[in-house]
């Protein structure tokens, strides 16, 4: 009985495994940015249908690094190289939002399909709005809901525009989020975002990183 039952669960933690994998190609190679997507087309096209064997999306970012370190190479490092310096440059032409980067672009798995994800904060939200009219940057609105905490829920809209062959969208929060990050739908914590100092200093060690590897 007990070894029935280790058998059981060592085949669900292959499963686990083997989904998260290739969840991870699939949003590597196929562009697919949600977790919940990639995970369910993972396992339709394994055959894999027991909600025990869904990996949990912090399970499918770690599978996810680990595809981009074997199959992307260098490539990967400079591609984010240039998104993230393509932030900073973005953080300090809004920095009257109090902006911060989040995202992808920000936690190192940023591909050739991932915008740059970036938090401004005010409490008129058509104020972003008037703001790119003004230097005629044309932008599209949308809308996304963000999770603020357990209890609560929050629609913000969102402007997209393209520069620098780049995809940049802009969330907008109200000025209190500033203190408490939206929950990250990867591990439901707080998101980690960072500033334009923030990322100068990541920038600095990216440099210092490649420098030394080379």
């Amino acid at each position: 009985m007990h070894r029935a039952h280790q058998h059981a669960v060592s085949q669900t933690r292959e499963r686990r495994h083997r989904l998260a994998h290739e969840a991870a190609r699939l949003m590597a190679e196929g562009g697919i940015r949600d977790f919940h997507q990639a995970k369910l087309k993972a396992a339709s096209r394994l055959g894999i249908h027991d909600d025990a064997s869904l990996p949990r999306n912090v399970e499918i970012e770690q599978a996810l690094r680990e595809y981009q370190r074997l199959f992307s190479g260098p490539q990967h490092g400079s591609e984010l190289q240039r998104r993230r310096e393509s932030a900073l440059r973005a953080l300090e032409f809004l920095h009257g939002f109090s902006p911060r980067l989040a995202g992808p672009v920000l936690d190192g798995t940023a591909d050739a399909n991932s915008p740059v994800q970036l938090h401004l904060h005010s409490d008129d939200p058509e104020a972003v709005h008037r703001f790119l009219d003004e230097h005629r940057i044309p932008a599209e609105l949308r809308t996304r809901r963000l999770r603020m905490d357990r209890e609560r829920n929050l629609d913000v809209p969102v402007w997209v525009f393209s520069a620098e062959d780049l995809t940049f969208d802009l969330a907008v929060l109200p000025y209190d989020a500033l203190r408490q990050a939206p929950l990250s739908p990867v591990d439901e914590k707080p998101m980690r975002r960072a500033s334009a100092t923030q990322l100068r200093h990541l920038l600095a060690e990216m440099e210092i990183t490649a420098y030394i590897g080379g």
